[in-house]
């Protein structure tokens, strides 16, 4: 978004560049590269936050399922999927007005902001009375949710040196799915320690405050991004921040960079949709959006605990099983970040379909044909971790490359955001439905996810670009010849 110069940069100035009490003594200064990992470091709790908060649920709602005599919700399986769901619909929302809050007062200003929603949110979910309580705090807790997925992005990239933007950006991801392993973890060690609690849930959901509150803390400590301060008019101190972040000989160079970025940029406009070759683009990327949510991954991420308990498992046997989905969403993503590198997009993500068509299909024979015994139980969480690795590793890391690298440059945020919308429905479409289905439909539900996916591929196979080796500029020029 075109950002207008002030004229007097020093008036009404939203957020200091350096905290005082963080800015060091020339001859003490942390090196560049170092205070760049710390920055990403703080940022991306956000991140982790985040992935926490998408994956507690699937251990509290067991118990939020009890009556309410036995310290639940007396949730059914419709009223599941309305809890699972409303956060997502608060990330809707959360990702658009994040993005305007970012170029009004600052990415770290904002971000200490989504910290507030993400606390406040926690809270009010732990200490639910009702499911109405639960569902208004649940969506509270989406706004921050989708505000993070928005602006840790933008803020490590504007702060990363730009030969290590991709590897640095890519940390966000591998965060969340850290959060999510670090909520299934804190499940099971709740639930087995809390076993004859009527409250484990409320434990389990009151923890999430704390990544919160070290998120607030540690943005104190941050600086500003250098290309918002910019993009304000406030030169000086932007050059100010890019000195503690880069070579001094750089400073200078990139600067120069930002300001010549800054004079040839235009606003987006929503009648910039209209150009035929924009609108294809973004009919794509929302398609990718809903190709990745319709795959199932956060059927999985959701409900793993209840899909467990369906094959047979115990209550916390499902949920200590469930670790190992946060285990191999861990080393999946770290995989494929360095994969992504030396093979293109298009054969990554095609290749990881269908992969996720086969499990699907095992994974209904293994519930409609086989006898209910521990075996088939483990089988089916085989299965899954087979699933999820196909998701994190080829999946999911291709389609947050494709949003960073399809888009022109003039309105590159609002086409982001249109199409992560489609994906966060997707989401919260998938959310919604999953639990009815599997409580009416059992096994069969793989199947209808099978089919499914196997539209998605056709999309790909028909419409999805190849971006890897060329520019951004490159791919502004080619997608504007070859989609008009």
């Amino acid at each position: 978004m075109n950002q207008k110069v002030s004229k007097n940069p020093e008036e009404n100035e939203h957020e200091s560049p350096i905290p005082e009490k963080t800015q060091p003594d020339n001859d003490q200064k942390i090196p560049p590269h170092r205070y760049v990992r710390i920055i990403v470091l703080i940022s991306t709790i956000g991140a982790l936050a985040f992935g926490y908060d998408t994956g507690v649920i699937a251990g509290a709602l067991p118990f939020m399922t009890l009556p309410f005599s036995e310290g639940g919700l007396s949730l059914t399986p419709f009223t599941e999927g309305v809890v699972t769901s409303s956060l997502i619909l608060g990330a809707v929302s959360g990702a658009f007005l994040a993005g305007n809050l970012a170029d009004k007062y600052g990415r770290r200003r904002t971000l200490q902001m989504l910290a507030l929603v993400f606390f406040f949110g926690a809270l009010g979910t732990a200490l639910a009375p009702s499911l109405e309580w639960m569902v208004a705090c649940r969506i509270i807790l989406g706004l921050g949710v989708g505000g993070a997925s928005t602006i840790v992005p933008i803020f490590i990239a504007e702060i990363a040196p730009a030969n290590k933007r991709g590897q640095l950006v890519s940390q966000n991801e591998l965060m969340i799915v850290t959060g999510q392993l670090l909520a299934y973890t804190a499940n099971a060690g709740i639930a087995y320690a809390f076993d004859d609690s009527q409250h484990v849930w409320r434990y389990m959901l009151a923890i999430a405050a704390l990544p919160a509150a070290l998120l607030w803390i540690g943005l104190l400590f941050m600086p500003a991004s250098p290309r918002w301060l910019a993009s304000q008019g406030h030169l000086k101190k932007a050059r100010q921040v890019l000195s503690l972040i880069r070579e001094p000989q750089h400073v200078n160079r990139e600067l120069n960079e930002i300001k010549e970025s800054i004079d040839q940029q235009e606003e987006a406009k929503w009648s910039d949709l209209k150009t035929p070759w924009i609108r294809k683009l973004i009919l794509i990327g929302a398609g990718l959006g809903c190709v990745l949510q319709f795959s199932g991954v956060n059927s999985f991420m959701y409900f793993a605990p209840s899909i467990l308990l369906e094959s047979g498992l115990g209550t916390q046997a499902a949920l200590t099983a469930t670790i190992a989905n946060g285990v191999v969403s861990v080393i999946a993503t770290i995989i494929g970040i360095r994969f992504i590198s030396r093979k293109g997009r298009r054969p990554i993500i095609i290749s990881g379909l269908i992969g996720i068509i086969c499990c699907h299909i095992l994974l209904a024979c293994s519930f409609l044909l086989l006898p209910e015994t521990v075996t088939r139980s483990y089988l089916i969480l085989t299965l899954m971790l087979v699933f999820l690795f196909f998701v994190q590793s080829m999946v999911a890391i291709v389609y947050w490359l494709m949003m960073s690298e399809m888009f022109p440059l003039r309105m590159r945020g609002l086409a982001t955001g249109i199409a992560v919308c489609f994906q966060w429905g997707a989401n919260a479409t998938v959310a919604f439905l999953f639990p009815i289905l599997l409580a009416g439909w059992g096994g069969k539900t793989f199947i209808l996810f099978a089919i499914v996916n196997t539209f998605s591929l056709l999309f790909l196979l028909k419409f999805m670009p190849e971006t890897k080796g060329k520019t951004l500029e490159m791919l502004e020029k080619h997608f504007e010849k070859t989609l008009s």
